[in-house]
This record gives structure tokens, sequence and C-alpha cells, in this order.
């Protein structure tokens, strides 16, 4: 651990020969008309900086840094370096004068193509009951795993009747996160923003490539990937009665080993209300995804809205059954010390659920438009696995804005104010960014650095996008820019957070394959959690304020972790932007009502 935390203290330094020094800015570059921006971390203050050409060493521009201010989310000092009036591509320095090492950085369009499939195809690196060959996976390459073709049904989940040696086949799915879990609720939402990725840009998506064995079929890979979890999802469902179990598990976490080395028994465990009506919402919208491929997938889609039904209507007979692992333990063996996602709150599932089944049904069942048109003007606030509202919210404003001239989008632009509140969201945030040090939304609010930060980054930036797609106002996506520039780079620990991307990153990731496969570089594309002043691991950190809180140490889950509902809304903004630079570059970026979007 002592190693670690020294080797980020070299490396920080190691970024100027002034180890007072640090330009932050994104890793990986700059498209052509895009804005630039790099920070300067310094107690000292700079009066000018040069831009040169890497090749030819001459200056091609000189500019003023800002004003210095002192950051609200820690000590740091900072000035804003804007060089967005360089449009050439090309590799170029910036330097701060002949005392200070300077940075390299290129300007080119599809800059961020390669970390957006990276997104995604880190996911076909979660895979569980399939071996990922080296075709696919390269040094990452690894036996199946866990097979979950014979998982004990726990004491907990048993109907009346079923013995102790019941068991079902649940193969498939996506490992959670560093363990080799799969739970249905963080599923859920991780689902959501990769179909709605889907069903914002599908124009972009339907070509995209990334290199996984069903690449070159008939069906995007996107979708591919979404529907390996999906089969899983559709299998913990009981057939009985409708309701879903709430995660498949070992009884404790497995020790830092390859996945499937370790032979214990696997379970599913108690049935839930939020896992029904995240289940419920998820095969809703996957009804109506996967409606236009039914020649390929024959039966999916009727099979999908079935299934949410049918988790709607065991949600309705039990509308508050709480996943407490705590209590559970105290009634039934073998205990379960696993992550709970239990949640006492079911509001915002069920807004989610209603809203999916209202949409894919076209507003014909009184029943699901009823109960989200209750709960339509509650609080907006950034998704996470305890709460989906935001979920339904832009699922309905999708349907809103492309099924203008049906009932139900009448009815939305009449009594429910979807796109204003969006757009006065997203307005909030950029308030908060013109004060923030790091002229990012991100770190706007001290708030914004808890667990997962990152993804918080990433979820702005989603909502940045909604904006746009009610507005057309090229601002929005320029703030959302800016938050992928602060996840690839422009943040005050000076680490682009995406594994296997920039001059530095995670390279021990609190992830059990990448620790345990004897590769020195940790699996690509994955998004480490972030700053977390909370310090719940009891790890040795270097710093400690809200936006320093980070240590590249496979001890550090409550920092340096990945997570499938993470690596989701990234997934959805390097690739939104990606797409909407190609679409018609960036100074004129194509109107929501192009018929591409």
């Amino acid at each position: 651990m002592t190693k670690v935390c020294l080797f980020f203290v070299i490396l920080l330094s190691a970024i100027s020969s002034n180890a007072q020094v640090q330009v932050s800015m994104n890793q990986l570059g700059y498209y052509p008309s895009a804005p630039k921006i790099a920070v300067i971390v310094s107690d000292t203050a700079f009066s000018q900086f040069t831009i040169s050409s890497a090749e030819t060493k001459s200056i091609i521009l000189k500019g003023k840094p800002g004003l210095q201010q002192q950051s609200q989310n820690s000590s740091h000092h900072t000035q804003v370096a804007d060089f967005s009036k360089l449009t050439t591509p090309g590799t170029y320095v910036f330097s701060l004068g002949p005392e200070v090492s300077s940075q390299q950085f290129i300007i080119r369009s599809q800059v961020h193509q390669a970390v957006g499939k990276a997104s995604l195809k880190a996911f076909y690196f979660q895979r569980v009951s399939m071996p990922l060959t080296e075709r696919y996976a390269g040094a990452w390459a690894r036996t199946a795993g866990h097979p979950d073709t014979s998982v004990i049904i726990h004491p907990s989940a048993r109907n009346v009747g079923q013995s102790a040696d019941t068991i079902l086949s649940a193969p498939g799915g996506w490992y959670d996160a560093g363990d080799y879990n799969k739970y249905i609720v963080n599923s859920g939402i991780t689902m959501g923003t990769l179909m709605s990725a889907w069903e914002d840009f599908t124009w972009y998506f339907d070509t995209l490539n990334v290199d996984i064995p069903e690449s070159n079929n008939r069906l995007p890979d996107l979708l591919d990937e979404v529907i390996y979890n999906l089969r899983w999802m559709l299998l913990m469902q009981d057939k009985s009665d409708g309701g879903v179990y709430h995660k498949l598990t070992n009884a404790a976490f497995d020790g830092n080993v390859m996945p499937g080395v370790t032979k214990l028994p696997r379970y599913v465990v108690q049935k839930s209300t939020t896992a029904a009506l995240d289940f419920s919402a998820v095969t809703a919208q996957a009804a109506r995804i996967f409606k236009a491929y039914s020649k390929q997938l024959p039966g999916l889609s009727d099979s999908c809205l079935d299934a949410a039904k049918r988790a709607w209507n065991w949600a309705l007979k039990n509308p508050s059954v709480n996943y407490n692992q705590d209590s559970m333990n105290l009634l039934f063996e073998p205990k379960i010390t696993t992550g709970t996602y239990g949640d006492r709150r079911y509001d915002d599932e069920w807004f989610w659920a209603a809203a999916e089944l209202a949409v894919t049904t076209g507003g014909e069942v009184p029943e699901y438009v009823d109960k989200f048109f209750s709960a339509l003007n509650n609080k907006y606030s950034l998704p996470t696995w305890s709460n989906v509202y935001m979920s339904g919210i832009y699922s309905l404003n999708r349907y809103r804005i492309k099924n203008s001239q049906t009932k139900l989008a009448r009815q939305l632009n009449v009594t429910g104010n979807i796109g204003p509140r969006l757009t006065a969201m997203a307005d909030e945030y950029l308030s908060l960014m013109s004060k923030n040090a790091f002229l990012t939304v991100m770190g706007g609010r001290r708030s914004d650095f808890n667990w997962g930060s990152n993804s918080n980054a990433a979820n702005q930036g989603i909502v940045l996008i909604n904006a746009w797609l009610e507005t057309g106002k090229v601002k929005y996506i320029n703030a959302a820019l800016a938050n992928l520039d602060y996840i690839l780079g422009r943040n005050a620990t000076g680490y682009c957070f995406v594994t296997g991307f920039g001059r530095l990153s995670p390279k021990h990731p609190h992830h059990r394959p990448s620790e345990a496969d004897g590769v020195e570089a940790p699996v690509p594309g994955l998004l480490a959690g972030g700053p977390n002043p909370g310090m719940q691991d009891k790890c040795e950190y270097p710093f400690k304020e809200p936006e320093t809180a980070y240590v590249d140490a496979n001890c550090s889950y409550a920092s340096n972790e990945i997570a499938i509902n993470w690596n989701a809304p990234l997934v959805y903004l390097a690739n939104a932007i990606e797409a909407l630079q190609s679409a018609a570059g960036y100074s004129k970026v194509a109107t929501p009502t192009s018929k591409r979007f």
C-alpha cells in the first residue's frame, strides 16, 4: 500500500519539473472546433502560456491565463488557460515557461471514439459464464468463471413446498463491479442507461463495432451486449408468480482471485419490490427496442413485455417488500454478506416502471399512465441505483419529442413540463460551472464528491445532452464535453480516470480480475469511482480534500472500484459527444429536429 501511494505522489510530481505545478487537461485531446481548456494548479500565478508545434517546436499561440482563484473543493489555487482559438489538427505542446515541464496534446476529429468504444467493450470483460478468448480479450483472456447453472434457491427465497436442494439455472449477465456477484437492482439502472443511449443515438450506435464475439452479426454491438445481461435478468424471474430474485451471489465475497477459481455455492435470495420494479422497467424498455428486431430475435420483444407486466403485477401484490439483509440473516442460513442494494423507498421505482410500460404500450393502459402522472412533479435529481426517477423522465421526454402527435405526448406537453424542467436543471449546472475552479459542471457542489463521484460527472453530462435534445443550444453540449474533459484529466488529481487511457490512469483498480490475472495493465475501458472524501475503505489516502480524495490502490474500493452502473453513463456520454461532433462538426451541431436524432 505504501508503495502504491508513493507511486501516486511521484507521478503527480512528475507532471512538471516544478512539483508545485500541475497542468490538468483532457489527456486524450480536443476536437478542432470545440472548446479547449487547461487548468493550471499552482500556488504561483502565471502570466502567460504558449502553444507550440510538437514537430517544428515553433510557437503557434500565446495566451494569458485567467485570474488565479481558490478552489471551493480543496486548497488548490487554479488558473484557466483557454486555447479554443487553436483549431488546426495536429500535435502540440502546452508550456508555462522554460522552468516548468510541458504537456503534449493533440487536436483531431473523433478524439473520443476509442474511449467510447472501450467503455462499451468493458462490459464484455465483465461477462459471466463464458470464456473470454484471446481473439477478443487479448492479454485479458480468461476462463468462463461462474457457470451459474446450478444455483441454490436460498431459504429466504423458497416458495411454499420447495425443498432445501431446489436449484435453478441463471447463467450469463455481468459481474456487477470489482466482485463476482450479479444484482438485479444495479443491473436495472445500468441497462436503462445503455438502452437510453441507444434510443437517443440509434443512428450512431447502429454501426459502432467494438470487436466482441457478436460483432458483424445482424445486431448492433450495443444491443448485443444489452442482450447478454437481459437474458440473465429474465432467468431471475420466478415463473410461478412473476416475482424477481434480488440477486445471485456467493454467501460472502470471493478473495482477490480470478473468476471461477473458487467453487463456493451460489444462491438467489429473496424477491424484493425494488428488484421487481427495476426488472419491469428494463424489460418494458427492452420490449420496444427489440420489437424492431423481431426477425433476428423472434419472440424476444413479446417475452420481455410479458415479463414486465408479470413483475409489475407481483409488485402490486407486494408493494413494500424490502431487501433487508441483516434481518434476513437473523432468520436464514447461510448468512449472506455481499452487497445489499437495499432500498426502503419505492416511489421512484414505481414511477420508472410505470413510465416505461406506458411508453411501450403507447399510453393505452390507464393503470400505467395514472401511476406515473401521480408522481410527474417530483424533484429531479441525478439517477443512482437507489433513485431511478430520472430514468423515467428521460424516457417520457424522449417519447414526447419523437411522438408529438399522440394523446400521451399531448398530455405530457400540457401537464408534464418535462422539457423546461430538464433545461432548468441544466441551466443551474451552467451557473455552478462558471464558479468552479476547474470550469466544469462536476465539482459545482462539494456534494458531487461521494462514492462513485465520476458517475456523477457522466450523469450530469447526460442531463446536459437531454437539455440539448430539448433546445438545440450548443452551450449544453459544450458543458457536457467539459465534464468528459473532467473524467479524462481536467480535474484536481491529474488522473484520467478510465483504465488504459491517457498519460496517468488507474493501474490498480479495485477489480478482482485486474488484480489477479498477472497482467500488469488493468482491464481497459473501466471507469474508476473517483474522489470520495468519505474514504470508507480505511485505505491510506495521500490527499483527503473532497476533490483530491482518491488513491490508485486496489484496497480503495471507496475511490478506485469499478461498477457497471458507473461505466454505463460513460458509454452514453463519450459516445454521444463523439456522435454529435461527427454529425456536423462542433460549431454546426445538428438540431434535435434533424432526421438523424
